[in-house]
């Protein structure tokens, strides 16, 4: 009995369902209705990002009434979608999910229904006001129960518990309490409860996102990106595991989801391993790893992802810029990991129909890599060249011109027949040829150029690139059809519409079925984020994880780490993500400060995300790792824990971006740099790798294991090795600060020991870099990067911190004073000097394995 016999496609379309979807799937005109509400929450969000309501002057929502309408969808089709039990039926929606539905729609659109009425009496709810909150947060838990399990229940239930026990709890975390009417009035009247940040997030930014992946992965994207690495990478030793790899990361690009990228490429991934000699846990585990992975894997990552623009207070576009490098070598590395496993189990490489030569083989990949440098160059410079000589009309010129790249790579590629999809049932793998491949979905890339083009060059908010990402991706799905119709003569044009207009409404339906949980989530945690809020437990919490951790700033990442890990057991990862960043990343930052440690915000929250996408695999709650071991038939378990051993050169990462914010690109100088940077960083993921794994060219002993650690540490931290050696600062008067910041550049930092008195009288000193920003001396610089400085003799002081800005998110308070300034040492040699004996040690290990070889060969020779 094979994989896909003991995990039905049915099956696994119901794991997707249910993990992403609701499960739920009513017929007749029920389901029509909730698609119709489905649909309705798509356009709404669309009508809210897109410039139309400006425009044309109507339809214009605040943010806050925004939110009350999303949350308002979010919670109706999370009780008609979500069944309350698992032995509920999956095609009727009783009467009592009708009512909640009905009523919890009410209370979360209360704030947009009577918008005017509560902002004339702030913080004097009336009756209806309590009844309306009261009601609106029982439904949320009961929303939140079935959408996000029982973990996420009990999680807010304890934070909403913790807010009236206050009196009661014990010294290190008392308070006095609130009562029901302030409780309310914070958690449903105001932005500081459900409708805070990470609500207004999911409405500005991920809805679109999730939306924008939907629609490719109809119009067909998700199999290509499979397909195309299956022919790049298939002939490859352990082919079909590093394809797996690849197009988890081509198909992160497309999708947030890590269940529904192991279902969508392991059901043909994993069977194509297992065929060619994974175990059934391995090629599980390679699946859950490289799907997991593609919520770091930029332009879209994960939901979480996007909640850091708001968070940090950085563009979207510096996100992507911050964490492409991780992403990238932690894909190396696990591609790396999967040829060693090859290597180890004799896994022989499959072969093509026909076996080009090497010098077809050379310059095919010349071909492919200058047709690849000169296809994006035109893209860049004609672009650039249309909108210099269309002037105003740019954005119609650019369209038309987007219409015309379009209708002609339709016409190119349907001249050739389309690639056929693997049969995981068939014994015989069929490896389709590269060029056949790739041309036969050219289309698929102009919503992502797009997206890239708004985001990384334009400049463009998240929410507006991706508004018009997300209107080419419905174009492409609308039009599609026809265009097959026009050009290789499939079905008739009313047909093509047809087939158009139903796969365009489709997309609209699943993109908000996608974004129930999501929406669910972020309002859940909002309640939890209230609580903190309300308490001030978040203040407490500095001083319980400095005792906890001794003020030792390793041992407190570890602590994060756990406290992550342990969290997402039973909460999905946008509200761990959340719910640690508003608790823990505050923490780490000041803490560090206080250690003399400067730790980039952006670090801390990369470092909570990374780990908060951990409990997607890991035992015994791993999504992931369920979904595939569904398809390979093998224990769910031990494919999540070896799906966690994989996943090891992911965890590693956040502990090495927090000392060395390099790997982050920040403070990379010259494009010299960049290079060292990425070619240190790659070097160490790979020998991580290989001491994780155990083999390097062959099976590695203990000392052997060692050496490869301490060289992935000096490649990993070679400021570490520069710092016994020289200081990275040297100190100056504080008398100084204006001319030093004379000569800074826009989002420079300045680097300044500070001094004060918190909140709760203590005196504290510590470490932090002010953002610089634009103006024409340092003085303006630094107010326009949030800090207003005074100067009185040789003593500086904060007159004033700009609410929500970076300088304020890093801790930096009215009153504290500059004590002295901290400058780069000019003496200090360059860090990147450690790579010369970081790799002249790996090349030893390289060598000694390979005389080994040799010798083992000469022994066994008749």
């Amino acid at each position: 009995m094979t994989a896909l016999q003991k995990a039905s496609v049915a099956e696994l379309d119901q794991l997707v369902k249910e993990a992403d979807l609701g499960g739920r799937e009513p017929g007749g005109t029920v389901g029509q209705l909730l698609a119709v509400v489905a649909a309705g929450w798509s356009l709404f969000q669309l009508w809210y990002a897109s410039p139309l309501p400006f425009v044309l002057g109507i339809g214009i929502f605040n943010d806050t009434e925004a939110r009350a309408i999303h949350l308002a969808f979010s919670v109706f089709l999370a009780f008609c979608a979500y069944p309350a039990w698992k032995h509920s039926s999956r095609k009727v929606v009783p009467w009592s999910d009708w009512v909640l539905a009905v009523v919890g729609a009410f209370c979360a659109a209360y704030l947009f229904l009577f918008y005017r009425e509560v902002a004339t009496r702030p913080g004097q709810p009336t009756t209806l006001d309590i009844a309306a909150g009261v009601v609106g947060v029982l439904i949320m838990l009961e929303a939140t129960r079935r959408a996000m399990g029982m973990g996420m229940l009990i999680t807010t239930g304890l934070f909403i518990a913790f807010v009236f026990a206050g009196p009661f709890m014990p010294d290190v975390v008392l308070h006095k309490g609130a009562s029901l009417q302030r409780f309310v009035s914070h958690m449903w009247l105001t932005t500081e409860g459900v409708y805070g940040v990470a609500l207004g997030v999911s409405v500005q930014f991920i809805f679109l996102f999730v939306l924008f992946g939907t629609l490719l992965d109809i119009a067909g994207a998700g199999n290509f990106m499979l397909q195309m690495s299956l022919a790049l990478l298939g002939h490859l030793r352990g082919g079909p595991a590093k394809v797996a790899v690849v197009s988890s990361a081509l198909n992160g690009v497309v999708s947030g989801s890590s269940v529904s990228n192991v279902v969508s490429g392991g059901i043909f991934t994993i069977p194509l391993m297992k065929r060619t000699g994974y175990s059934g846990v391995k090629a599980g585990a390679i699946e859950a790893a490289s799907s997991v992975n593609g919520q770091i894997m930029p332009p879209v990552m994960g939901a979480a992802a996007f909640l850091m623009v708001e968070y940090v207070g950085i563009p979207y576009s510096e996100i992507v810029k911050h964490a492409l490098l991780p992403a990238v070598i932690s894909y190396m590395a696990l591609f790396y990991i999967v040829h060693l496993e090859a290597l180890k189990y004799g896994i022989e490489p499959l072969s093509r129909e026909r076996v080009p030569s090497w010098r077809e083989r050379v310059l095919g990949w010349a071909l492919g890599t200058s047709g690849t440098v000169i296809a994006l160059a035109l893209i860049y410079y004609g672009i650039t060249g249309l909108k210099y000589l269309a002037g105003d009309a740019a954005a119609w010129v650019l369209a038309g011109a987007g219409v015309l790249a379009y209708v002609g790579l339709m016409a190119y590629s349907s001249r050739h027949a389309d690639v056929p999809q693997d049969d995981p049932t068939n014994p015989a793998v069929h490896l389709p040829l590269p060029w056949p491949t790739v041309r036969a979905g050219l289309h698929f890339f102009i919503p992502i150029v797009v997206l890239l083009w708004c985001l990384m060059v334009e400049e463009l908010s998240p929410g507006l690139s991706a508004f018009w990402a997300t209107v080419a991706a419905m174009l492409l799905v609308l039009v599609n059809p026809w265009m097959q119709c026009v050009f290789r003569r499939i079905g008739t044009p009313a047909q093509a519409l047809r087939r158009g207009v139903s796969d365009l409404w489709k997309g609209l339906v699943l993109g908000a079925r996608n974004m129930i949980g999501i929406g669910v989530a972020c309002a859940s945690a909002g309640l939890i984020v209230g609580a903190i809020t309300l308490t001030g437990v978040g203040l407490m919490m500095t001083d319980m994880v400095e005792a906890v951790s001794a003020g030792n700033v390793l041992v407190m990442l570890f602590l994060t780490a756990f406290i992550c890990l342990l969290i997402g057991a039973g909460v999905p990862t946008t509200a761990n993500y959340i719910l640690v960043a508003t608790l823990m990343a505050p923490v780490v930052v000041e803490l560090g400060a206080r250690s003399g440690l400067v730790i980039p915000l952006i670090a801390v929250h990369m470092f909570v995300f990374y780990f908060g996408i951990m409990a997607d695999v890991t035992p015994p709650v791993g999504l992931a790792s369920y979904a595939a071991a569904a398809i390979s038939g093998d224990d769910p378990n031990a494919t999540g824990w070896q799906a966690t051993w994989y996943s090891l050169r992911t965890t590693v990462l956040p502990f090495v971006f927090i000392f060395n914010p390099q790997l982050l690109m920040i403070g990379v100088g010259s494009w010299v740099d960049v290079v060292l940077v990425c070619a240190g960083g790659i070097a160490a993921s790979l020998l991580f790798a290989a001491a994780t794994m155990g083999w390097f060219r062959t099976r590695c002993n203990w000392l052997e294991v060692g050496l490869l650690l301490v060289a992935t540490f000096l490649f990993f931290r070679p400021d570490w090795v520069i710092d016994r050696v020289a200081p990275k600062y040297i100190e100056a008067p504080a008398s100084e600060l204006y001319a030093v910041a004379d000569k800074l550049n826009p989002e420079d930092w300045l680097v300044v020991a500070i001094a004060g008195t918190n909140i709760e009288g203590e005196d504290i000193t510590k470490t932090v870099a002010l953002p610089m920003g634009e103006g024409a001396n340092g003085r303006e610089r630094l107010r326009d990067g949030g800090v207003t400085l005074t100067q009185l003799g040789d003593q500086i002081e904060v007159a004033s911190v700009k609410f929500g800005s970076r300088a304020r998110k890093l801790g930096v308070e009215q009153g504290y004073q500059i004590k002295r300034l901290l400058l780069p040492n000019p003496a200090r040699p360059s860090p990147h000097w450690v790579l010369l004996p970081a790799g002249l040690l790996a090349l030893t290990l390289w060598w000694l394995q390979g005389v080994r070889l040799r010798r083992r060969a000469t022994s066994f020779a008749p």
